[in-house]
């Protein structure tokens, strides 16, 4: 648990200094929030919570992805990394300090967007575990994206077509058969999924969420094996 906390620590102080990546945590509900009382509230032909599910679902789905890879591609570049799992920090460790605080101000942004919705008791529930979860998928993707980058150049490289294409699939799955079937595997489908329709059934969607986690987790412990002493 020190090697969490201490991790987890770095992450957060690190992050604090870039106010880049602060500022994303806090555009997407601004700008759900300005849509929503400019827009949705003063058109009747438009749902009321159309731009808070809509800017909810990109930054769960691909918000924090080229942010999770970039932490780790810094590690690399600074040999952090490789001090660490000197040191014999854990896969998991790492992952989980590295994470955690990303995973926490992600968190507080969803909450941010429940606050602005206008969702009963219920669906404010399931809003804001699916957007939990699916931020939890997008976090590990990065982080994993990240491991396998050189550098922070090259993680946003790579990072940003896979958000891109994680993104956009759901848009394109609404117009498009095929492709709505061939997204029912990503997180991102079902994160759009449930916050479309917040009273239908978790269990499905959560459970394509675990299964990409774990997918993306065990990648990153391959490759953080793999690479933690090489770079």
């Amino acid at each position: 648990m020190r090697c969490v906390k201490a991790i987890f620590v770095k992450q957060a102080k690190d992050m604090l200094k870039n106010p880049m990546v602060l500022v994303m945590f806090i555009i997407f509900p601004l700008v759900a929030f300005i849509m929503t009382q400019l827009v949705a509230l003063q058109e009747d032909d438009i749902p009321n919570n159309m731009f808070v599910t809509m800017m909810a679902a990109v930054f769960s789905g691909m918000g924090l992805i080229s942010a999770a890879a970039g932490y780790i591609a810094e590690d690399i570049e600074r040999k952090s990394l490789r001090f660490m799992v000197m040191a014999g920090v854990k896969p998991f460790q790492y992952l989980c300090g590295t994470g955690g605080f990303l995973l926490f101000a992600g968190t507080v942004t969803s909450v941010l967007f429940s606050l602005i919705g206008d969702f009963t008791f219920n669906e404010t529930i399931n809003f804001l575990i699916v957007m939990v979860a699916g931020t939890a998928a997008s976090i590990v993707l990065g982080t994993t994206i990240g491991m396998i980058s050189k550098n922070q150049q090259a993680a946003t490289s790579l990072g940003m077509p896979i958000a891109m294409l994680l993104g956009f699939a759901p848009m394109i799955a609404n117009f498009n058969e095929t492709v709505k079937k061939a997204a029912a595997i990503m997180y991102t489908q079902q994160i759009n999924v449930v916050v479309n329709d917040l009273e239908a059934g978790l269990l499905k969607p959560l459970l394509v969420i675990a299964i990409n986690i774990a997918v993306f987790a065990v990648l990153f412990v391959i490759v953080y094996k793999k690479k933690g002493l090489q770079v």
